[in-house]
């Protein structure tokens, strides 16, 4: 007898030690609802998650209520949201060559980064939850590189053509609408300017990003680089890149237009609310600021040349997850949920990446923000940053060029000396 008691004692302590582990392990991977009767201290602990964002205000605290709504559906986890604010890339950088970089983040500059990130296709080939086919195909092309889906969209622009219709009105100008080309908008620039009153039909930034640009670039037919990102020349001193920047610089030179945003100059922002600009390219940020200011104005499409095809150019954020995480599962359960219609919707100071929600919420059908979709639909290049890592090297020489067309050098002329200045920069 004693013998059978002493066996099931130590049976039933066996049994406790191995039900403890058990326990424990499930904590450790999330699945566990964190109650335990067992008073082990390590079945209160949870697993963080790190997620890394350049947020601030109002954003920030939509993304830690998008965290903790996931907290609330995976007991155990713990999202640390990390706001890097204006040091992101500086401290993205730093966390990345310590090899302790946050399991998830914003990401945008993936030929910077993409050597440090997870790709995530064979993630998406293997979740059937998630349906890419919901989301706008030309938003890949930026959190793409050498064919590997490095990040899932989270929100986007495109640029359009902001108009003044109260000037319009006072000058007899019809509106513009989409299908307009290069030569109505050069003939509606003229006539909406008035250079005694400081007013004029367009305003250029004096010193333009490449990036910005491209759109121009890619509507008239040209590129700045090879679709491979070996090239340049024939690329960047193309008739067609040629032709589309030196209409911008013509507009200045012709006086139907004026250089916004350089040193000691208005920004074009400003002069569009002062009411001396009539038309103003740029993308979603200004649209709520030229509301409150209670300006009458109205959205439309980039302007076509000679009939070709228009096309766009996208400032997007993606989500991405560290190739160094050490919780990639729950990573990816992260990513799919901050991409999910719920998420997007909450994110409100994002215009939606998902058709679903798009549809749902019907913001395409609103005027003002339909010319933004419609340049998402035509936006399916990819910009010269992402097929080249060299191309901050070649953008310094290519914004020179730009720069000089819109204080009135000829275009050809220094683009041909950019790209002459660039090919070091590429391997051929």
């Amino acid at each position: 007898m004693k013998k059978i008691v002493a066996f099931m004692t130590v049976f039933l302590l066996a049994l406790s030690v191995v039900l403890a582990g058990c326990s424990n392990n499930d904590l450790a991977s999330g699945t566990s609802d964190g109650n335990s009767d067992s008073g082990d201290k390590k079945s209160n602990e949870k697993v963080t998650l790190r997620f890394a964002t350049w947020d601030s205000g109002e954003a920030l605290k939509l993304q830690q209520e998008i965290a903790k709504k996931f907290e609330a559906e995976n007991p155990g986890v713990k999202v640390q949201v990390e706001p890097y604010s204006d040091g992101f890339d500086q401290k993205l950088a730093a966390s990345f060559g310590a090899k302790n970089p946050p399991d998830v983040m914003y990401m945008w500059n993936y030929t910077e980064y993409y050597k440090s990130l997870e790709p995530l296709d064979h993630f998406i080939e293997q979740d059937s939850e998630i349906n890419i086919d919901d989301f706008y195909e030309g938003l890949f092309n930026y959190s793409s590189v050498n064919n590997q889906t490095y990040g899932l969209p989270l929100g986007f622009t495109t640029h359009v053509v902001y108009y003044n219709k109260d000037l319009f009105d006072k000058a007899g100008v019809p509106y513009p609408k989409d299908g307009w080309t290069v030569e109505d908008f050069k003939e509606k620039a003229e006539k909406l300017t008035n250079v005694d009153k400081r007013q004029y039909g367009f305003g250029v930034e004096a010193e333009p990003d490449p990036y910005d640009i491209q759109g121009y670039v890619w509507s008239n037919g040209g590129s700045f680089i090879s679709p491979d990102g070996k090239k340049i020349e024939g690329y960047m001193n193309s008739p067609e890149t040629v032709g589309a920047i030196q209409m911008l610089g013509d507009l200045v030179k012709d006086k139907k237009a004026v250089l916004v945003g350089g040193n000691k100059q208005q920004s074009g922002d400003d002069i569009f609310k002062a009411g001396k600009i009539a038309m103003y390219e740029s993308g979603i940020w200004p649209l709520k600021g030229y509301q409150e200011a209670g300006i009458n104005f109205g959205t439309v499409e980039i302007p076509s040349f000679d009939g070709k095809p228009v096309k766009g150019i996208i400032n997007t954020s993606a989500i991405s997850m560290a190739k160094d995480s050490k919780n990639k599962d729950l990573a990816w359960e992260f990513i799919k949920f901050f991409v999910s219609p719920e998420a997007i919707k909450m994110r409100t100071s994002d215009l939606p990446v998902r058709k679903s929600v798009v549809q749902e919420t019907k913001v395409a059908e609103d005027p003002l923000y339909e010319p933004f979709y419609t340049m998402l639909e035509r936006s399916s290049d990819t910009p010269a940053f992402l097929l080249n890592e060299n191309w901050s090297e070649v953008k310094r020489n290519l914004s020179l060029a730009i720069n000089a067309t819109m204080l009135g050098k000829d275009a050809e002329k220094y683009l041909n000396k950019a790209v002459k200045d660039s090919k070091k920069f590429l391997k051929e």
